[in-house]
Parts: C-alpha cells; structure tokens; sequence
C-alpha cells in the first residue's frame, strides 16, 4: 500500500586508490625509473576512473532529463517515506536535472490535474502512485502520447503497457494475502471471523490481496465479515480509525483483521480496548508506532499475536531506477516487480520478532532502506 514521503543523501566517491606497484623483498633497496614512475601515474589515474564511474548507478544514463512524481494521496507518513526514498534515488543520478513532486491530497481531479501540470512543466520522464485506479489512465496515456516515459507503480491504472504508459511497475500482492493467510491458519482457531480493511474503494492492492487470502483460507471454515472485497479507508488514518471504530461496534466477534496499512488502526484499537475490549489477532504491514503498540499491550492483550509484511517504502525506488533507465538511457533494473515479504512475526519470531523503537516516532518504517533515524528528520513538502 500503499502512504507518507522525503529526503535525499549524497553518494560518496571514493577516489585516489594507492597502489604499490613494485614490491622489493629487499628492505633498503629503491627501484626508480621513468618507466616505473609512468605505470604508477596510469595505474592511479585509472583507480580514479573507474571509481568515479562507479559512483554512479548503471540504471543512470548520459541524457539530461527532468522527473516528476507524483501521489495520488500524499497525506501520511508511508508516502512521506516513499517520496523520500525516490528523492534519494534521483540524486544519485547526475543526469536528474530538477525533479517536481505533486500530491494529488486524495482527490481525483486534482491528480489528473497534476499529471497534467508535470507533462506541461516539460518533464521528461513520470513515475506516479495512481491511487484512484482506472480513472487516472486517460491523464497516464495522454502523458505517454506526448513523449514521456510514464511509470505507474504499485496500483494498477489498467489500460496496457507500450500503449498507455510505459510500463508498470507492479509487486504480487497476492504473495502478502496469501502470507497473511498461511499465518491465520496456524494461529487463529478455524471458523474465526476475518475482518479486511485497504484503501481506496476498488484499489487494486487490497482487491490482489484479497484474492491471495482467498486462496490460502480455500476450503476452511474461515469467514469474511465487512464489506467484499475489503471494507474502504483510503489509507487515511482518519478514516481508518472512523472505519475500524464502526466495524467494532457493529461486528461482536472478531477473531482477526486484515489491514495493509495496519499502523493507521492503532488510535482506534487504543480507543476500543479501553473499552473493554479484546483487540484480536492481526496480520498487517509494518509500522513503528504497530511494533510499540504490540509491545505496550502484552500483558492486558493475550490474544493480540500480531504478524506484519514489509510495507514496502522502497518500491518507489524500483520504478524510479525504471523511469531514469528509460529516459536517461541507463541500464535497465533486472527486476520489474518489487518483491512482497513477511517482516515480523510475533508468534514465530520468524524472520525477525515484532520490532519497536521507542526513541523514534511512530510514523517510522523498520523495514525500509531507509534508517529509522533518518525518517525521523523527515520534513512533509
């Protein structure tokens, strides 16, 4: 899922590499010569060559271009992450001559508005998170038509690659559903009530996701609660907390929830378990503010396992390395799909146990590339 994004850092050149070229193994005994002296001057102009070269990523080609990016929602801290991470990575491409960032703050018409606004900016390539689906296609092809090299990633426009757009840079989030089913399996009592919330109506991460979820509970005695696919919160913290709050009060028995954006529920679980309330089991994404949540309520909540997937800041990364390939004539990415892992496991421990960093903000994402520390300096646009 798919929100909040900033940042960037330098990559350093490491130059001037010594060699020693002649070695005597005769101590005192000095080897001068015109020859010598010329193959040390190659040798260590040829060490600052190639490591100058290497400072610059292969995805990076000679062609000066301008980049935009844009969201179609910008308001929470997994986009500001996101937005950071393809700061970071246009900066490490020289040929990146200015790089413009639009949030679409959840509304459509602006989205379309800002693709439209980049593509008359003159830039020359976009990567571009289409929340909205399928209504942002026309803004997507008419943008490709005019020349730029355009990447949706993460949330499917429709509409065909090569013909709308450039490529799309997608990550089997069938993969997470069907993570997040084989965990259930093993830790929630059969015939529990399920309960799955992701983000716009119809988005195309929580409908893949649910298919893989789907598959994995296949011929159990599971059952969805909510709304089919998926109850609705737009990934806005606000409305997941009005979403989740309605469900508790609504649905008497939860056994557990589904969230591909799980830091956004921890206000509503908070609320809900002063209540008296018994937070169920839980299969999500990753956030700091989750992790410590977990943490802080283990010994009044024995029934709050929780298991999480990356929540995959980086794979703005991807699709910007793709959008710089293409336009810049760079090396294209081996890889066109950015991988769905499991992170955390409360029950397992496996890969790593639930994980909190009490001297960092919540919005913060141990998964990330990115260090924990340096999301928290992290300033919205």
């Amino acid at each position: 899922m798919s929100n909040t994004g900033k940042g960037a850092t330098k990559v350093a050149a490491h130059l001037g590499k010594e060699s020693n070229l002649i070695r005597n193994k005769k101590r005192g005994l000095l080897i001068a010569s015109v020859s010598t002296a010329a193959v040390m001057l190659a040798t260590s102009l040829v060490s600052a060559t190639s490591s100058s070269a290497a400072s610059v990523p292969s995805w990076c080609g000679p062609k000066k271009i301008t980049l935009g990016f844009g969201d179609g929602f910008g308001g929470n801290s997994w986009r500001l992450v996101t937005t950071a991470a393809v700061r970071e990575e246009a900066k490490l491409c020289p040929s990146v001559t200015k790089l413009y960032y639009a949030d679409g703050q959840g509304k459509t018409d602006k989205a379309i508005a800002d693709i439209k606004g980049m593509v008359a900016k003159g830039v020359n390539a976009l990567v571009y998170f289409p929340d909205a689906g399928k209504a942002m296609l026309p803004a997507l092809r008419a943008a490709y038509k005019a020349g730029v090299v355009t990447v949706p990633y993460r949330v499917t426009p429709g509409g065909t690659p090569g013909k709308d757009y450039t490529m799309f840079v997608g990550t089997d989030f069938q993969l997470a559903g069907k993570n997040w089913g084989e965990w259930i399996k093993k830790n929630v009592p059969a015939g529990g009530n399920i309960l799955m919330l992701s983000g716009p109506a119809g988005n195309s991460q929580g409908t893949e996701e649910r298919k893989g979820l789907e598959a994995s509970l296949a011929g159990t005695d599971y059952k969805f609660i909510g709304a089919n696919p998926f109850e609705a919160t737009g990934w806005d913290p606000g409305k997941s907390q009005e979403v989740l709050t309605a469900a508790i009060a609504k649905y008497p028995k939860i056994d557990v929830i589904v969230s591909d954006f799980g830091p956004s529920l921890v206000s509503a679980l908070d609320a809900a378990q002063k209540t008296g309330w018994k937070i169920p089991a839980m299969a999500a994404s990753d956030g700091n503010v989750l992790g410590c949540f977990w943490k802080d309520m283990q010994a009044t909540q024995p029934n709050f396992k929780l298991m999480t997937v990356s929540t995959q800041n980086d794979h703005s990364r991807l699709a910007t390395q793709w959008a710089i390939a293409l336009a810049t004539g760079g090396k294209k990415p081996a890889n066109k799909q950015y991988p769905s892992l499991v992170f955390e496991d409360s029950v397992s421990g496996k890969p790593n146990a639930v994980q909190c960093r009490k001297d960092l903000p919540g919005d913060v994402y141990l998964s990330a590339k990115m260090s924990g520390d340096r999301q928290a300096k992290l300033k919205s646009n």
